[in-house]
């Protein structure tokens, strides 16, 4: 089977679970494990995927994210006559089944132990988490611009794996309003927009601080928070988080793919959400 994998954290579980050599393409963004990916061809950003040379290298297979490509490109395949498997996990649970799915597909039974393994270590997180009946109220930002942040509501991946780890993502309830000014301005009536993406808030400083942060996670991506970012809150000395010394820049990859890094997110995470 050839094999387009146009999902970065895809690319990386098909070299885990040795089924790499059928990879004839990948992203830019692929770029896990380094040292296999540097010599497969490179079609393309995930947002801006070379169709044509896609179409050369002739895949059995095309492996896409309903949110990491863009529903052009999907289309444009699924109607071009290739086998496209669209992902789309929302939670650590239904990443863990997109495992036994690439399993199945692949036909790598062997491989199953590990995600058996996997599965009692989410199942026992996943217990110790809701056992703590005062969480800590973590935000968690994906972007920033100037006058405002981007974060994440309750019914995304991001906001799954920081609750399944142990705390409450501060804006689980938050939803991106449209038109956008009306984000960033209370004042303005919303309109309910059913084609938009309301997951992916932005918010204003002054609703961070309201919600009164124990943990603040920057992490690496899809915006390159750093250090310089933790000295920025530390001016807020009210904040539960600055106060306690919690704000921490955190490799993104654990907090935003999907795939065999899960392993690592349930691994590493949890210490930094509980004391």
């Amino acid at each position: 089977m050839r094999v387009v994998s146009l999902v970065p954290s895809m690319t990386e579980s098909m070299f885990e679970f040795g089924v790499g050599e059928r990879l004839v393409g990948v992203t830019d963004y692929c770029i896990s494990p380094a040292e296999k990916v540097k010599a497969i061809r490179k079609v393309g950003g995930t947002k801006n995927v070379d169709r044509n040379l896609v179409i050369s290298l002739a895949p059995d297979l095309i492996i896409a994210n309903q949110e990491e490509n863009t529903r052009d490109d999907v289309e444009f395949f699924q109607a071009s006559g290739f086998d496209v498997w669209l992902s789309f996990p929302k939670t650590m649970r239904q990443a863990i089944d997109e495992m036994w799915e690439l399993i199945r597909r692949f036909n790598v039974p062997l491989q199953g132990q590990r995600i058996v393994t996997l599965e009692k270590t989410y199942e026992w997180t996943s217990m110790a988490a809701e056992s703590n009946e005062s969480p800590p109220r973590v935000f968690c930002p994906i972007w920033r611009e100037a006058d405002w942040w981007m974060t994440i509501n309750g019914d995304t991946y991001v906001s799954d794996v920081i609750k399944v780890c142990g705390g409450a993502n501060v804006f689980a309830d938050r939803h991106r309003r449209y038109p956008l000014a009306a984000d960033l301005d209370s004042t303005q009536q919303p309109q309910e927009e059913p084609e938009r993406d309301t997951r992916y808030p932005r918010v204003t400083l002054e609703e961070i601080l309201k919600s009164q942060p124990d943990v603040i996670l920057l992490p690496t991506e899809p915006f390159e928070f750093s250090d310089d970012d933790v000295e920025y809150w530390m001016q807020f000395s009210d904040l539960p988080a600055v106060k306690n010394n919690r704000v921490h820049v955190v490799d993104g990859s654990l907090l935003t793919w999907h795939g065999v890094r899960l392993a690592m997110a349930l691994r590493e995470l949890p210490s930094l959400l509980n004391v």
